[in-house]
Protein backbone atom coordinates (compact mmCIF):
# COMPACT_ATOMS: atom_id res chain seq x y z
CA UNK A 1 0.00 0.00 0.00
CA UNK A 2 1.40 3.25 -1.16
CA UNK A 3 0.96 5.94 1.45
CA UNK A 4 1.14 9.73 0.31
CA UNK A 5 2.51 12.17 2.90
CA UNK A 6 1.79 15.53 2.16
CA UNK A 7 2.83 17.44 5.54
CA UNK A 8 5.78 16.50 8.16
CA UNK A 9 4.83 15.12 11.10
CA UNK A 10 6.42 13.18 14.13
CA UNK A 11 8.61 10.36 12.72
CA UNK A 12 6.41 7.74 14.44
CA UNK A 13 3.90 7.91 11.99
CA UNK A 14 6.36 7.24 9.04
CA UNK A 15 8.00 4.40 11.22
CA UNK A 16 4.70 2.81 12.05
CA UNK A 17 3.45 2.71 8.91
CA UNK A 18 6.63 0.87 7.36
CA UNK A 19 6.07 -1.95 10.33
CA UNK A 20 2.55 -2.03 8.73
CA UNK A 21 3.89 -2.91 5.19
CA UNK A 22 3.08 0.57 4.12
CA UNK A 23 5.22 2.08 1.57
CA UNK A 24 5.88 6.21 2.74
CA UNK A 25 6.01 8.70 -0.39
CA UNK A 26 7.07 12.34 1.01
CA UNK A 27 5.87 15.34 -0.77
CA UNK A 28 5.90 18.44 1.62
CA UNK A 29 6.28 21.29 -1.12
CA UNK A 30 5.00 20.14 -4.58
CA UNK A 31 2.03 22.30 -5.52
CA UNK A 32 -1.50 21.31 -6.15
CA UNK A 33 -1.38 20.24 -9.80
CA UNK A 34 1.69 18.57 -8.87
CA UNK A 35 -0.13 16.22 -6.26
CA UNK A 36 -3.26 15.92 -8.60
CA UNK A 37 -1.26 14.64 -11.28
CA UNK A 38 0.36 11.79 -9.08
CA UNK A 39 -2.58 11.39 -6.64
CA UNK A 40 -3.77 8.33 -8.38
CA UNK A 41 -0.50 6.32 -7.61
CA UNK A 42 -1.48 6.41 -3.59
CA UNK A 43 -3.89 4.19 -1.28
CA UNK A 44 -3.61 6.37 1.30
CA UNK A 45 -3.11 9.98 1.83
CA UNK A 46 -1.73 11.55 5.17
CA UNK A 47 -2.35 15.71 5.57
CA UNK A 48 -2.67 18.19 8.49
CA UNK A 49 -3.77 21.41 6.34
CA UNK A 50 -1.48 22.16 3.26
CA UNK A 51 -3.94 21.04 0.15
CA UNK A 52 -7.49 20.73 0.42
CA UNK A 53 -9.14 17.49 -0.35
CA UNK A 54 -12.01 18.26 -2.44
CA UNK A 55 -13.82 16.80 -5.14
CA UNK A 56 -11.19 17.07 -7.88
CA UNK A 57 -8.52 15.61 -5.59
CA UNK A 58 -10.76 12.74 -5.01
CA UNK A 59 -12.15 12.07 -8.15
CA UNK A 60 -8.33 11.93 -9.51
CA UNK A 61 -7.63 9.11 -6.58
CA UNK A 62 -9.29 6.73 -7.67
CA UNK A 63 -7.14 4.16 -5.89
CA UNK A 64 -7.49 5.93 -2.43
CA UNK A 65 -8.26 3.61 0.51
CA UNK A 66 -8.25 6.40 3.18
CA UNK A 67 -7.05 9.74 4.46
CA UNK A 68 -5.58 10.48 7.97
CA UNK A 69 -5.58 14.28 9.11
CA UNK A 70 -2.98 14.85 11.78
CA UNK A 71 -5.27 16.98 13.41
CA UNK A 72 -8.69 17.46 15.29
CA UNK A 73 -11.18 18.43 11.98
CA UNK A 74 -11.99 17.52 8.65
CA UNK A 75 -12.79 20.56 7.11
CA UNK A 76 -10.40 20.86 4.87
CA UNK A 77 -11.99 17.43 3.24
CA UNK A 78 -14.79 16.74 1.08
CA UNK A 79 -16.38 14.40 3.86
CA UNK A 80 -19.27 13.53 1.54
CA UNK A 81 -17.56 12.98 -1.69
CA UNK A 82 -14.99 10.64 0.53
CA UNK A 83 -17.37 8.83 1.98
CA UNK A 84 -19.57 8.19 -1.59
CA UNK A 85 -16.13 6.80 -2.90
CA UNK A 86 -15.56 4.33 0.39
CA UNK A 87 -12.65 6.17 1.69
CA UNK A 88 -11.90 5.54 5.24
CA UNK A 89 -11.29 8.86 6.77
CA UNK A 90 -9.15 8.79 10.60
CA UNK A 91 -8.90 12.43 12.48
CA UNK A 92 -7.05 12.86 15.90
CA UNK A 93 -9.26 14.91 17.94
CA UNK A 94 -7.82 12.36 20.85
CA UNK A 95 -4.61 13.24 19.68
CA UNK A 96 -4.59 17.17 21.17
CA UNK A 97 -7.43 18.02 23.26
CA UNK A 98 -5.40 17.98 26.47
CA UNK A 99 -3.07 20.57 24.82
CA UNK A 100 -6.13 22.96 23.69
CA UNK A 101 -7.85 22.24 27.20
CA UNK A 102 -4.83 23.31 29.17
CA UNK A 103 -3.81 26.43 26.72
CA UNK A 104 -7.42 27.60 26.69
CA UNK A 105 -7.14 27.42 30.63
CA UNK A 106 -3.82 29.16 30.43
CA UNK A 107 -5.10 31.79 28.08
CA UNK A 108 -8.14 32.74 30.56
CA UNK A 109 -6.07 32.62 33.61
CA UNK A 110 -3.94 34.88 31.65
CA UNK A 111 -6.71 37.29 30.94
CA UNK A 112 -7.60 37.49 34.39
CA UNK A 113 -4.70 38.00 36.04
CA UNK A 114 -3.81 40.50 33.05
CA UNK A 115 -0.29 38.28 33.38
CA UNK A 116 0.96 40.02 29.69
CA UNK A 117 0.29 43.21 30.28
CA UNK A 118 2.05 43.22 33.72
CA UNK A 119 4.75 41.61 32.63
CA UNK A 120 5.67 44.04 29.92
CA UNK A 121 5.05 46.84 32.49
CA UNK A 122 7.81 45.07 34.66
CA UNK A 123 9.99 45.20 32.20
CA UNK A 124 10.00 48.57 31.42
CA UNK A 125 10.55 49.49 34.90
CA UNK A 126 6.69 50.34 35.91
CA UNK A 127 5.13 49.09 39.54
CA UNK A 128 1.75 49.28 38.79
CA UNK A 129 0.02 46.74 41.32
CA UNK A 130 -4.09 48.44 41.03
CA UNK A 131 -3.98 48.65 38.01
CA UNK A 132 -3.07 44.98 37.44
CA UNK A 133 -5.64 43.58 39.82
CA UNK A 134 -6.83 40.55 38.61
CA UNK A 135 -9.99 38.34 38.91
CA UNK A 136 -10.46 34.80 40.28
CA UNK A 137 -12.37 32.01 38.42
CA UNK A 138 -13.97 31.02 41.38
CA UNK A 139 -17.57 32.09 41.55
CA UNK A 140 -18.18 32.04 38.16
CA UNK A 141 -19.91 30.38 35.19
CA UNK A 142 -17.80 29.03 32.87
CA UNK A 143 -20.02 28.10 29.37
CA UNK A 144 -18.35 25.85 26.96
CA UNK A 145 -19.77 25.61 23.15
CA UNK A 146 -19.27 22.39 22.04
CA UNK A 147 -18.51 19.37 24.71
CA UNK A 148 -16.50 16.81 22.43
CA UNK A 149 -13.28 15.93 23.17
CA UNK A 150 -11.74 19.45 23.16
CA UNK A 151 -14.46 20.62 25.40
CA UNK A 152 -14.74 18.45 28.04
CA UNK A 153 -10.70 18.51 28.25
CA UNK A 154 -11.25 22.67 28.93
CA UNK A 155 -14.21 21.47 31.93
CA UNK A 156 -11.53 18.54 33.08
CA UNK A 157 -9.05 21.39 33.79
CA UNK A 158 -11.88 23.63 35.33
CA UNK A 159 -11.94 21.12 38.61
CA UNK A 160 -11.11 23.04 41.56
CA UNK A 161 -11.34 25.96 40.95
CA UNK A 162 -15.10 26.78 42.31
CA UNK A 163 -16.71 27.45 39.15
CA UNK A 164 -19.91 26.41 37.82
CA UNK A 165 -19.37 25.07 34.48
CA UNK A 166 -22.01 24.27 31.73
CA UNK A 167 -22.32 23.28 28.20
CA UNK A 168 -24.31 23.72 25.25
CA UNK A 169 -24.25 21.09 22.44
CA UNK A 170 -26.26 19.97 19.62
CA UNK A 171 -26.04 16.81 20.69
CA UNK A 172 -27.97 15.81 23.59
CA UNK A 173 -26.80 14.01 26.51
CA UNK A 174 -23.44 15.72 26.52
CA UNK A 175 -22.79 16.67 29.89
CA UNK A 176 -21.06 14.95 32.58
CA UNK A 177 -19.80 15.36 35.91
CA UNK A 178 -17.44 18.14 34.87
CA UNK A 179 -20.32 20.08 33.11
CA UNK A 180 -23.84 20.38 33.57
CA UNK A 181 -25.55 20.40 29.83
CA UNK A 182 -28.05 23.38 29.63
CA UNK A 183 -30.40 24.81 26.87
CA UNK A 184 -29.41 27.83 24.70
CA UNK A 185 -31.37 30.06 26.57
CA UNK A 186 -30.39 29.33 30.27
CA UNK A 187 -26.90 29.38 29.08
CA UNK A 188 -26.76 32.51 27.47
CA UNK A 189 -28.70 34.34 30.85
CA UNK A 190 -25.74 32.51 33.15
CA UNK A 191 -22.45 32.27 31.17
CA UNK A 192 -19.27 34.95 32.46
CA UNK A 193 -16.80 33.27 29.83
CA UNK A 194 -18.02 31.38 26.94
CA UNK A 195 -15.52 29.10 25.35
CA UNK A 196 -15.71 28.01 21.82
CA UNK A 197 -14.88 24.32 21.08
CA UNK A 198 -16.63 23.49 18.05
CA UNK A 199 -15.51 21.89 14.52
CA UNK A 200 -16.15 24.33 11.55
CA UNK A 201 -19.36 23.32 9.59
CA UNK A 202 -22.04 25.37 8.07
CA UNK A 203 -24.13 25.67 10.99
CA UNK A 204 -20.41 27.29 13.15
CA UNK A 205 -19.05 29.19 10.29
CA UNK A 206 -20.10 33.14 11.50
CA UNK A 207 -21.44 31.40 14.48
CA UNK A 208 -20.31 34.76 16.87
CA UNK A 209 -21.95 37.39 15.51
CA UNK A 210 -23.53 40.39 16.74
CA UNK A 211 -27.03 39.04 17.29
CA UNK A 212 -25.35 35.77 18.90
CA UNK A 213 -23.00 38.33 21.42
CA UNK A 214 -26.31 40.73 22.08
CA UNK A 215 -28.57 37.59 23.20
CA UNK A 216 -26.71 37.50 26.21
CA UNK A 217 -27.74 38.64 29.73
CA UNK A 218 -24.46 39.97 30.97
CA UNK A 219 -21.10 40.86 29.39
CA UNK A 220 -18.67 38.03 28.95
CA UNK A 221 -15.40 36.64 27.99
CA UNK A 222 -14.43 35.08 24.81
CA UNK A 223 -11.91 32.16 24.09
CA UNK A 224 -11.62 30.81 20.79
CA UNK A 225 -9.14 27.77 21.13
CA UNK A 226 -11.88 26.31 17.64
CA UNK A 227 -11.52 27.95 14.42
CA UNK A 228 -11.31 31.24 13.51
CA UNK A 229 -14.18 31.32 11.33
CA UNK A 230 -16.75 30.95 13.81
CA UNK A 231 -16.17 34.22 14.71
CA UNK A 232 -17.17 37.85 13.13
CA UNK A 233 -14.14 39.76 14.06
CA UNK A 234 -15.96 43.33 13.32
CA UNK A 235 -19.06 41.90 15.71
CA UNK A 236 -16.45 41.08 18.20
CA UNK A 237 -14.58 44.28 18.44
CA UNK A 238 -17.80 46.12 18.33
CA UNK A 239 -18.32 43.86 21.22
CA UNK A 240 -15.28 45.14 23.09
CA UNK A 241 -15.50 48.36 22.23
CA UNK A 242 -19.42 48.55 23.87
CA UNK A 243 -18.24 46.46 26.62
CA UNK A 244 -20.72 43.55 25.67
CA UNK A 245 -17.29 41.57 25.73
CA UNK A 246 -15.24 42.19 28.47
CA UNK A 247 -12.28 40.43 26.81
CA UNK A 248 -11.35 37.87 24.66
CA UNK A 249 -8.41 34.74 24.40
CA UNK A 250 -8.02 33.94 20.54
CA UNK A 251 -5.42 31.43 19.15
CA UNK A 252 -7.65 31.25 15.76
CA UNK A 253 -8.45 34.21 14.06
CA UNK A 254 -10.77 34.93 10.81
CA UNK A 255 -8.20 35.95 8.65
CA UNK A 256 -5.88 32.81 9.07
CA UNK A 257 -5.44 31.45 5.46
CA UNK A 258 -7.08 27.96 5.10
CA UNK A 259 -3.79 25.97 5.19
CA UNK A 260 -3.38 27.62 8.65
CA UNK A 261 0.07 28.14 8.58
CA UNK A 262 -0.10 31.84 7.91
CA UNK A 263 -2.18 34.77 9.09
CA UNK A 264 -3.62 37.08 5.84
CA UNK A 265 -4.68 35.97 2.73
CA UNK A 266 -3.92 39.68 1.36
CA UNK A 267 -1.35 41.73 2.62
CA UNK A 268 -3.22 44.38 3.91
CA UNK A 269 -4.23 44.60 7.61
CA UNK A 270 -8.06 44.51 8.39
CA UNK A 271 -8.59 47.48 10.65
CA UNK A 272 -10.41 45.15 13.00
CA UNK A 273 -7.69 43.26 13.30
CA UNK A 274 -5.34 46.49 13.86
CA UNK A 275 -7.47 47.10 16.74
CA UNK A 276 -6.87 43.24 18.41
CA UNK A 277 -3.61 43.73 18.56
CA UNK A 278 -3.49 46.90 19.91
CA UNK A 279 -5.99 45.86 23.20
CA UNK A 280 -4.68 45.49 26.47
CA UNK A 281 -7.19 43.11 26.96
CA UNK A 282 -7.43 41.07 24.49
CA UNK A 283 -4.68 37.41 23.62
CA UNK A 284 -3.61 36.25 21.17
CA UNK A 285 -1.75 32.98 19.75
CA UNK A 286 -0.66 31.63 16.77
CA UNK A 287 -3.32 28.45 16.29
CA UNK A 288 -1.05 26.63 18.89
CA UNK A 289 -3.70 25.37 21.36
CA UNK A 290 -3.03 21.92 20.08
CA UNK A 291 0.62 22.24 19.22
CA UNK A 292 2.41 20.57 22.06
CA UNK A 293 5.62 18.32 21.66
CA UNK A 294 3.52 15.45 23.30
CA UNK A 295 0.20 16.54 21.06
CA UNK A 296 2.70 15.80 18.38
CA UNK A 297 3.50 12.35 19.24
CA UNK A 298 -0.20 12.03 20.10
CA UNK A 299 -1.81 13.06 17.29
CA UNK A 300 0.62 10.61 14.84
CA UNK A 301 0.08 7.65 17.49
CA UNK A 302 -3.71 8.12 17.05
CA UNK A 303 -3.67 8.09 13.54
CA UNK A 304 -1.97 5.30 12.86
CA UNK A 305 -4.03 3.48 15.83
CA UNK A 306 -7.33 3.97 13.48
CA UNK A 307 -5.78 2.87 10.42
CA UNK A 308 -4.49 0.07 11.88
CA UNK A 309 -7.70 -1.24 13.46
CA UNK A 310 -9.26 -0.28 9.95
CA UNK A 311 -6.79 -2.20 7.67
CA UNK A 312 -5.81 -5.21 10.06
Amino acid sequence: MKVLHLDENHPLLLEEFEKLGFENHLDYTSPREVILDKIGMYQGLILRSRLPVDQTLLDRADKLQFIGRVGAGLENIDVACAKEKGIFLAAAPEGNRDAVGEHTLGMLLALFNKLCTANAEVRQGLWRREANRGLEIGGKTVGIIGYGNMGKAFAQRLRGFEAEVICYDILGGVGNEDARQVGIMEFRKRADIVSLHVPETPETAQMVNSDFIEAFHKPFWLLNTARGKCVVTDALVDALQKGKILGAGLDVLEYEKASFESLFRSQEMPPSFKYLIEAPNVLLSPHVAGWTVESKEKLARTVVEKIQSHFP
